[in-house]
């Protein structure tokens, strides 16, 4: 479902907003307050569930890739992604406090991938590539983003860097970061969003 964005209005994430999960710390002591990515909340709302859009312009964050700030989620309400336009990670993880119980990673690297984010998943969204990211959700309406976590131990348990993938040693336990591929379509029954 493609949306006109010209006559909205997104909300504005800027660096400074989300300097607490950096990985380069060093260069983040320089850095102007950057506008990192878009967000269209609300698009469209069906059953509960609400439609929207991110725009994630390609830039590098120092040695990091751009990237969203990450949220968690409750542990009855998952999410749906759809990449429009780009490449992107979408790094998964189910914590239990300071250690993560599994981490996983998926690259979408064309138009119409789907990307299913398990009930109690926390995640964060990496523009890859040298193109500009733009992508859809379906979450439930009642879904309320919270960051707690990630500021607290600045970031996931991986970053990712020219240097490919850096474990966030603020974390006890990180297991190894397996990989999965994108959905072929979206699922008949999306009460997994719901809760």
């Amino acid at each position: 479902m493609e949306v006109d964005l010209k006559n909205k209005t997104p909300d504005i994430r800027y660096l400074y907003d989300i300097k607490g999960v950096i990985y380069d710390k060093e260069w983040l002591k320089t850095a102007p307050n950057l506008e990192l990515y878009y967000m269209y909340r609300g698009l469209k709302k069906k059953g509960g569930l609400r439609y929207d859009i991110t725009v994630i312009p390609s830039q590098m964050l120092g040695k990091e890739f751009v990237k969203t700030k990450g949220h968690e989620h409750p542990k009855n309400m998952g999410e749906l992604y759809i990449t429009l336009k780009g490449e992107a990670i979408y790094l998964a993880q189910k914590r239990k406090g300071k250690e993560i119980k599994d981490v996983f990673a998926i690259k979408s690297k064309k138009q119409g991938d789907i990307i299913i984010i398990p009930p109690g998943y926390d995640h964060v969204t990496i523009n890859p590539s040298k193109k500009d990211l733009k992508m859809a959700n379906w979450v439930a309406v009642k879904c309320k983003n919270k960051y707690r976590a990630f500021e607290k131990l600045e970031g996931a348990c991986y970053y990712y860097t020219k240097r490919n993938w850096i474990k966030n040693k603020n974390y006890k336990r990180v297991p190894k970061l397996r990989f999965e591929k994108p959905k072929k379509s979206i699922p008949n029954n999306l009460n997994f969003l719901k809760g």
